[in-house]
């Protein structure tokens, strides 16, 4: 039966790879046309064109298991997202052959360009990719088609519920994450400045960087004492009510939020989970509550907002075996070779990519941030074959001595022969180490 289920776990991890990689696909006829973006006009693409670009479900996931695996296919992708913007005057929200289908909310490509330039992928025109970006983050609601309420954004630092079923509090807790990821960029982009001797330059992008960081933090605004969620905050000022933090289950209409419940969404900070904590009055009712979500089925694995939740038990010293429990359980739970193998929608690789890390024991759990949260993985021994150009070696190894089948927590792991100590790695350590071992309990 082990040898059974071994079989059935590496069908399950293939045939997520196999749905991982269909999209984004290519655009471009054999003669190289495609249609430009938003246009009747008929190009010539230089390299590819990609097109099928879910962003608000594969910012999460998808496009960070690309820039380690395929990193040539990321980089490309990448540049055919700038050359939408030099066409049409956007960045992507949820493009689809050449149209923007305005789909879900946020400013999602936003996290990919970053986490793709941070992790040391070069070869794009950066400053085109910032100038898109900050685009985005600034112009007045009016002119903007990715934050149309951007007025409210930048005036009050949240997003009030102006319609009953408007999605106000997701679309601005997405653009929280978009502008921690941003503030990263223009950190990132001043040293480089800085290191030209580029002062100007760099102080520029100082000030963008604390602006856009400052900005990521009004999250606090939404939380709801009384209730331990967010909630919708009205043009008032006021706490939206009758307020149920349940209603929205099942994809029900729920004022304030999309597709989901207030716990479906209230620890939808990954960028700043300390914060969020303290807010709640601390790391145990954080954990508890938390874990109050697994317990009482309030998870909803058919979706994004709450997909990296499992992996926040692992910000805490201690509680890092909830991580390990709960990725455990989910992956037994929704992951099979049937024909319901798959939770809801796999939202063009997204729920397949969280399948694929999680199984190899490490998730990129903060969009725009390059690091991961380290698990229990399902395999004895992965072998990651690494583009030696871009990632300086060939290989990256994860191995796992388990003394029996039910071995779950882990008990020690070492990176590079080193012995590791913490649960969350960037992903220059994790390439550079090159070998990641876990001896479990």
């Amino acid at each position: 039966t082990d040898l059974y289920i071994r079989d059935e776990q590496k069908i399950v991890f293939y045939t997520a790879l196999y749905h991982a990689l269909i999209h984004p696909n290519l655009l471009q006829d054999v003669n190289g046309q495609y249609p430009a973006m938003e246009s009747d006009r008929i190009l010539t693409a230089k390299g590819d064109r990609y097109t099928v670009f879910s962003l608000w479900d594969t910012y999460r996931n998808v496009h960070q298991l690309l820039t380690l695996v395929y990193p040539e296919r990321q980089l490309q992708m990448v540049r055919s997202m700038l050359d939408m913007y030099r066409e049409h005057g956007w960045l992507p929200k949820w493009e689809l052959y050449g149209r923007e289908t305005l789909t879900m909310e946020g400013d999602p490509s936003i996290p990919v360009i970053v986490d793709t330039w941070l992790k040391g992928l070069r070869g794009f025109d950066v400053e085109l990719a910032y100038e898109a970006m900050r685009k985005g983050a600034v112009l007045p609601g009016a002119e903007n088609l990715l934050r149309p309420d951007n007025d409210d954004y930048l005036s009050l630092g949240y997003v009030p519920l102006r319609e009953q079923y408007d999605n106000s509090v997701s679309h601005a807790l997405e653009y929280y994450i978009a502008d921690n990821a941003l503030s990263r960029m223009a950190e990132a982009l001043a040293k480089d400045a800085e290191v030209k001797g580029q002062k100007e330059k760099a102080r520029r992008y100082k000030e963008d960087a604390r602006l856009f960081y400052n900005r990521s933090l009004g999250y606090k605004h939404y939380y709801s004492k009384e209730y331990g969620t967010f909630r919708p905050i009205l043009p008032n000022g006021e706490f939206y009510a009758p307020f149920d933090p349940r209603q929205g289950e099942n994809f029900e209409p729920n004022p304030g939020f999309h597709e989901g419940c207030a716990w479906n969404y209230t620890f939808y900070v990954p960028h700043d989970v300390k914060g969020l904590a303290q807010l709640m009055g601390g790391k145990k009712v954080f954990v508890d509550k938390l874990q109050r979500v697994f317990d009482e089925g309030l998870y909803d694995p058919a979706n994004e907002p709450d997909i990296a939740y499992a992996h926040l038990f692992s910000y805490f010293k201690g509680e890092e075996w909830r991580t390990q429990k709960e990725l455990h359980r989910l992956l037994q739970k929704y992951f099979k070779n049937a024909p319901d193998g798959i939770p809801g929608n796999d939202d063009t690789g997204t729920m397949s990519a969280w399948a694929i890390f999680n199984m190899m024991g490490f998730y990129p759990d903060c969009p725009g941030e390059p690091s991961y949260t380290l698990s229990t993985p399902v395999f004895d021994k992965v072998t990651i074959r690494l583009d030696a150009e871009v990632w300086g070696r060939g290989q990256l190894v994860i191995e796992t001595e388990r003394p029996s089948d039910d071995s779950l927590y882990i008990r020690e792991m070492e990176l590079g022969g080193k012995r590791l100590s913490h649960f969350r790695i960037s992903h220059q350590e994790l390439v550079e180490g090159g070998k990641l071992r876990f001896v479990l309990r």
